[in-house]
Order: C-alpha cells, then sequence, then structure tokens
C-alpha cells in the first residue's frame, strides 16, 4: 500500500495554504479562549531533532504555542525512528496513550511523521490498527505540514503525504531550536552504503548533498543570530559531495571554519571507508573543528563486517583511528557497535572486544542486533538465540565501559574550555556542560551562565561524566 497526497492539494493551492492555516488556527484561538499548544515528540538520531526544530517552528510560526506535555497539547506530532525495534514499539505504545487523551478530547489532532512513516507495513498497521492518527507525512515532505494540518482542521479528515521520492531537500522552513547559542545543519540526506542490516536507505532514500553555498549560507545567517557551535549532519557526512562538483566534505569543514562567530565544528556521523587522509589533515589542522569524532565500527571481526557489507576491515578501522590519534591528541573517538548479528559467534564477539581494548573509545553505543523487515540481514537463516545474545551483549558492554572509563579520566585535573547547555536537571546549584572533546561536565553555575564559554578545572571523573569547578571560583 502506497498512500500519497499531492502537495498542492492537500489543502486547495500552495499558495493560498499558510494564510488559510493561520486564519483558521487563529479562529481555533479565538473560540478556546486561550493558545492553542503544539507539542512535539523526537524519537533518534540528531537529523530526526534538526526536523523536529523546523516542525516546532512551522507550529509555531502558524499560530501553536509549544509545550512538552502531551496532555496539554491540541497537537501532538512524533518524529520517529525505525532503526531498532524497541524504537517502533516505544512509538506504537505511546499512540497507545494518545487515542486514550484523544477519547477525552475529540478536537485533539495527532500527527506520526519520520521514518517509520516511510516503511509501507507501519502505514498498513496505522491504517487499520490506529485510525486516530491523523496526519502522516515523511522525511521527504516536512514541508506539507502546513497543507495537512489544515486539510485536517478544516474537513476532520486523515491528511497523509508520505513520498519516496520527487521531493527536494526542503531547508527554507520557520524553526524553534533547542538552544539559542547551537545548532545542527543538515549537509546530506539518505544513505548510499545499504548496510545489510539497516533500514535508513530505504526510508530515507539514496543520498542527496546540499549545495556548499546553501549550506554556508545557512551557517552565516545562524552566526548572525548568535549561534557560536554548529553541527554538520548527515547518515554520512564523509560522502558528502557538492550538486555542483566543486567541494568535498573536509574543505566544505574548512569553509564553515572561516566563517566569524562561531567557535566550535562538529559533525555526525562518518563511516570508516569513506574517511579520507584530507579530512584527517583538517581535523588536526583547524582548531575550531572538535577533538571529537563518531566513528560507527558495528564490529571488529572482519568476516561480519563483510556480512554487513561495511566494506573495511578491523585492520583498516584501526589505521584510520591511529591516523586521528597522531593528528589530533586527545581526540575522543566514539562509535557504535553491534552485537548478535546474524551468524556471529563467540570469537567474532572476541574480535569485536580485542579492537574496543586496541581502540580505547571514549563510549561506544552497544546494541543488540534489532532484525528489520526489508533488510538483507532480517532474512538471514542464521539467527542468533536471544539467550546468547544477552551473553555476549554483556561481556562487550563490560570491556566497553571499563576502556571508557579510563579513557575518559585522562583529563582529570585539567583546565578546559566548558560551553554550558543547561541548568542540571538533578541540582539546580549545577550547570551542565561540554568539552570541546564532548564530555559532560557538571559544576555550581547558575541560568546567567547557559550560552557562555567558561574555563573550568576538571576535579573528578565519574565514569562518563566529570565534576567540576569554575577556574575563576579559585581566586
Amino acid at each position: 500500500m502506497e498512500i500519497m497526497t499531492d502537495k498542492a492539494n492537500a489543502a486547495g493551492t500552495e499558495d493560498n495554504i499558510r494564510p488559510r492555516l493561520y486564519e483558521k488556527i487563529r479562529e481555533l484561538t479565538e473560540a478556546a479562549g486561550r493558545d492553542l499548544k503544539a507539542c512535539v515528540v523526537t524519537f533518534g538520531c540528531q537529523m530526526n531533532e534538526r526536523d523536529s526544530e523546523k516542525i516546532r517552528g512551522t507550529l509555531r510560526s502558524a499560530g501553536y504555542a509549544l509545550t512538552e506535555s502531551e496532555k496539554e497539547a491540541d497537537l501532538v506530532i512524533y518524529n520517529t525512528c525505525s532503526v531498532r525495534e524497541n524504537a517502533d514499539v516505544r512509538v506504537f505504545g505511546r499512540l497507545g496513550y494518545l487515542h486514550s487523551l484523544k477519547d477525552k478530547k475529540p478536537a485533539l489532532r495527532i500527527g506520526l511523521c519520520g521514518c517509520m512513516a516511510q516503511e509501507e507495513r507501519v502505514r498498513e498497521k496505522i491504517e487499520k490498527t490506529y485510525p486516530f492518527v491523523d496526519i502522516m507525512f515523511g522525511t521527504h515532505n516536512i514541508s506539507s505540514l502546513e497543507g495537512l494540518l489544515l486539510k485536517s482542521l478544516e474537513t476532520g479528515e486523515r491528511a497523509w503525504d508520505v513520498r519516496k521520492e520527487g521531493s527536494r531537500i526542503e531547508e527554507e522552513l520557520p524553526e524553534s531550536r533547542t538552544y539559542p547559542f547551537k545548532s545542527g545543519v543538515n549537509i546530506t540526506f539518505g544513505c548510499n552504503n545499504f548496510c545489510t542490516y539497516c533500514i535508513v536507505p530505504y526510508v530515507r532514500g539514496r543520498e542527496e548533498s546540499r549545495r556548499a553555498g546553501d549550506v554556508l549560507e545557512e551557517i552565516r545567517n545562524l552566526a548572525a543570530e548568535g549561534v557560536t557551535e554548529v553541527m554538520l549532519l548527515g547518515q554520512n557526512v564523509n560522502s558528502y559531495g557538492d550538486s555542483e562538483g566543486m567541494l568535498t566534505f573536509p574543505m566544505l569543514l574548512k569553509k564553515v571554519c572561516e566563517i566569524d562567530g562561531i567557535r566550535r565544528v562538529r559533525f555526525m556521523s562518518s563511516h570508516p571507508a569513506d574517511l579520507s587522509d584530507e579530512l584527517i589533515e583538517v581535523m588536526g589542522s583547524e582548531k575550531k573543528i572538535c577533538p571529537h569524532i563518531h566513528l560507527p565500527v558495528q564490529s571488529g571481526s572482519d568476516r561480519i563486517l563483510k556480512r554487513m557489507n561495511r566494506h573495511y576491515t578491523k585492520a583498516h578501522y584501526i589505521e584510520i583511528t591511529d591516523k586521528l590519534r597522531k593528528a589530533v591528541p586527545g581526540i575522543a573517538i566514539t562509535t557504535d557497535i553491534i552485537v548478535g548479528f546474524p551468524g556471529e559467534t563467540r570469537e567474532d564477539v572476541d574480535e569485536t572486544i580485542e579492537l574496543v581494548k586496541r581502540v580505547r573509545f571514549d563510549n561506544a553505543f552497544t546494541f543488540v542486533y534489532s532484525p528489520r523487515p526489508g533488510t538483507p540481514a532480517a532474512d538471514y537463516p542464521d539467527q542468533v538465540p536471544e539467550d546468547i545474545v544477552k551473553k555476549e551483549f554483556d561481556r562487550v558492554l563490560k570491556c566497553v565501559q571499563e576502556t571508557a572509563r579510563n579513557e575518559i579520566k585522562r583529563h582529570e585535573g585539567e583546565v578546559q574550555e566548558v560551553l554550558v547547555e543547561h541548568l542540571n536537571e538533578k541540582d539546580p546549584s549545577l550547570v551542565t556542560g561540554r568539552l570541546p572533546d564532548n564530555t559532560v561536565v557538571h559544576f555550581p553555575g547558575n541560568e546567567s551562565m547557559i550560552g557562555q564559554y567558561l574555563k573550568v578545572r576538571l576535579e573528578k571523573c565519574e565514569g562518563f561524566y566529570y565534576m567540576g569547578k569554575r577556574e575563576d571560583d579559585e581566586d
């Protein structure tokens, strides 16, 4: 089943959608005697977070007040992820909760977008089992939201727009950023790697790069608004290529570093098969580029890497990380690891543990293999039994935690620059920020420090974060 709606016809012609939507929300606001509230809940990756900022911005511009409470909201949108099965399960569970809210508040509008919306099996399930979902749109067409919402509000009918291709990259949308001083910036969409376990190429489509000029102009505008840290985002930023064939990813990084007002530059994620010596050289020479790289290895076994269609070997990965440590002293290297991939043996897991000890990751996001329908690995006959996977997962996790604690602890006693992000969630007498290498630091402070770069002494490593003290406090 392919459910598609022509954007221009979702609620009248494209030219008059926005004024009609704004007028409709104004009428509903007046009738309610209060602001209408919208809640956007994000599941998944940094790109989903960035998409949600645009969804929130679109809704705020239309007249909604933003809230983090689904219970208070008149419109709830779930921006979803399909990378692992537990993400699907969480979303379906939360939809059940929204159904109970809608029984009490029939005017509540419920929307679902993101990667799950791109999966045909999910759309079929929503169609049959969750008829109370009013709005659905995919990763390619966030700009359809205004028309879909207008149709839903005017007619009460379902308004869905999910396309696999044919939509241009939409970046000229309003946004409501989580932080005024830092922002993600999409530079690529989709993926061409087709790892055998991964659903991303099927739900986000083939890889497409934004024009370098558009990326740089967006970052200049962000800097003018007070943003000092940017993170360049893509499923595989290393394969970025300007549509005019002029810039590689390292060249784009250098251009970003030239922009006045930008103090920190990050990027995520990198694919080991495409990580070039040129990129390593730029990371070593450009001081604005943060000394951190997220480089998913997935497995330390060459046999499993080949079955995953990863296009590199364990030796090649180690060679890359050695070059990075030489070019960028003190660099933090983080990774993703999958345990329980079909056909994986204890000896394969031993290879992964050996790699973890050799590379000394600052952190590794370790996952149990999750078969995704529609991917080649889901049909492999040699799926690993759950009880075996759990034992091997525990072995890998223990090694990751031990090596990471030792690696992160290397900064204890140093004074480093911290970008303060927010008040500590558990103790309001503390603030929380990040080092250039992305390590989290908590130290005494107040709300006035948010967005500032402060010198902090890293007094005690608490595993994966530091407790610190502002250096000025010692005077």
